[in-house]
């Protein structure tokens, strides 16, 4: 089953117009603060700012925007872990999973795992005595 196309918005505009961010807000269903605090981590997502400090973003912001937001709301990335993965191209086209960008995360955990099964049995003890 593919993916519903960003681009595709119910707003009455054609889809390469530009859109302001309560359209986009509103289209995509996230918080104007949020979408003002993605473009600070993820460099890659930089909206044509007019007078004022107006947004608009173009069709290839709000494709980005709403990758970043399944990525995030729906995959499980932390936003490290999105700018990661759109960075090194996992996205719709080449799906993977928060683990294949954080493989450091995982080897150590092999490592931290006895050392956490032994702090759970000294609380456990601690608790029972």
């Amino acid at each position: 089953m593919s993916a519903p196309d960003p681009l595709q918005l119910d707003d009455g505009k054609e889809a390469d117009a530009l859109r302001t961010i309560g359209e986009v807000a509103a289209a995509l269903n996230i918080r104007q603060h949020v979408l003002r605090y993605w473009e600070q981590q993820f460099p890659m997502l930089q909206p044509m700012k007019r007078s004022g400090g107006r947004r608009y973003y173009r069709p290839e912001d709000v494709r980005l925007i709403w990758t970043i937001d399944r990525l995030v709301n729906q995959q499980g990335y932390t936003l490290k872990g999105a700018r990661q993965a759109i960075e090194s191209g996992m996205t719709e086209e080449n799906p993977g999973t928060p683990e294949a960008v954080s493989a450091p995360a995982a080897a150590n955990s092999a490592e931290i795992l006895p050392q956490l099964r032994a702090i759970r049995e000294r609380l456990a003890a601690a608790l029972d005595s």
